[in-house]
């Protein structure tokens, strides 16, 4: 599962990212997106859970949660156009 998450204090790291989505399950991925020209976060990036139900799990406990001075948004990520 694919999962969207939003309003990412530009301190946290994909490694925070990894820890805080892995107490749900196993996390495949976790990405940041960051700007191509300045390398800075852009505040949001991806976690890729392994199970569906895990997922479901970290969206419903993460969304709201504050990590980093931030209230995260989270929710299932929308497929590329």
């Amino acid at each position: 599962m694919n999962i969207y998450v939003g309003n990412i204090s530009y301190s946290t790291s994909e490694e925070d990212l990894r820890e805080s989505f892995g107490q749900f399950g196993e996390v495949t991925s976790a990405k940041i997106i960051t700007d191509r020209e300045t390398g800075r976060s852009k505040g949001f990036g991806f976690v890729e859970m392994a199970d569906d139900e895990a997922g479901n799990k970290a969206i419903e406990e993460m969304n709201g949660k504050e990590i980093g001075g931030r209230d995260l948004r989270v929710n299932m990520a929308r497929p590329k156009r």
